[in-house]
């Protein structure tokens, strides 16, 4: 390489400091973008932040005739969709409950054929509503008083009505319910256990039957839910009843409120981030 000839100046580069501008802006981009992922993680910010990294160290200062040139630093963003779950149509909810409608028709009729002579005789009485289906029983047709052992026309006609539950999969709930008098024997100090293990007794025939046991339900009330006044010995013989509850599983829509809907608040949870 020759000398310099005397006299000749050297030539200063005076936009060298565009190098290091460009690597501090691709650094600090780099930094806001990590920054703004960790602020809310999930799949399409981690896609973001990926992408937007492969791009700003990709990037870079060229040099073109000695002169620098910053290439520009491009972030692609990839949207992912909110799923927002839907129901099934509305003429399949319709015709989902038009068959457990039927359903539950069939298995009260069935009952009520059954437990004929008993209802009859104003001892038994089979109602259908909204939510399913009632069977309540008087007590006398069932137990002895003051006595929870069911007796051999009582395991006839309820063996019948489990024939009747059993091939469904409807839930069940046995209620036991008695008078305000109070009882005070060994085997129960109150009307309360005396309550629950009438309605027990009721489930353990169900089960012996054929019925599956996790459709089961045994509740005791004691007094506490009277159809009646306790006041007269007519009323007290009302409110010793066991009730069987065969719930159905596919309840109405709210008033109002056409089936299938999605409600505003429901739509937004599943579009909002977590």
């Amino acid at each position: 390489m020759g000398r310099r000839r005397k006299g000749e100046e050297e030539h200063e580069n005076h936009e060298r400091w565009l190098v290091s501008y460009a690597d501090f802006i691709t650094l600090l981009f780099a930094f806001f973008v990590v920054m703004y992922a960790l602020s809310s993680i999930n799949e399409g910010k981690y896609r973001i932040l990926s992408d937007s990294l492969v791009q700003a160290f990709r990037s870079g200062v060229v040099l073109e005739g000695g002169e620098p040139r910053i290439e520009p630093v491009v972030a692609t963003t990839s949207i992912v969709p909110a799923i927002v779950p839907r129901p099934p149509p509305d003429s399949q909810l319709d015709a989902q409950r038009r068959a457990a409608a039927q359903r539950m028709n069939s298995i009260a009729d069935e009952i009520r054929r059954v437990l004929g002579p008993l209802t009859r005789d104003g001892q038994v009485t089979v109602t259908e509503g909204a939510f399913g289906i009632s069977v309540e029983i008087n007590a006398s047709a069932l137990f002895a008083p003051g006595e929870a052992t069911l007796g051999v026309g009582a395991v006839s006609a309820l063996r019948a009505v489990a024939a009747v539950l059993a091939p469904a999969s409807f839930p069940i709930t046995v209620e036991g319910h008695t008078d305000n008098l109070p009882i005070n024997t060994f085997r129960f100090p109150s009307n309360w256990e005396l309550s629950a293990v009438r309605a027990s007794s009721v489930v353990r025939l169900f089960v012996e039957a054929g019925v599956h046991p996790e459709r089961l339900t045994a509740a005791g009330y004691s007094d506490q839910r009277p159809v009646a006044s306790n006041d007269n010995e007519a009323g007290r013989a009302r409110n010793r009843r066991v009730t069987i509850l065969i719930e159905s599983m596919i309840a109405e829509p709210p008033p109002g409120e056409a089936p299938g809907t999605i409600r505003a608040d429901d739509q937004m949870r599943s579009i909002l981030p977590d």
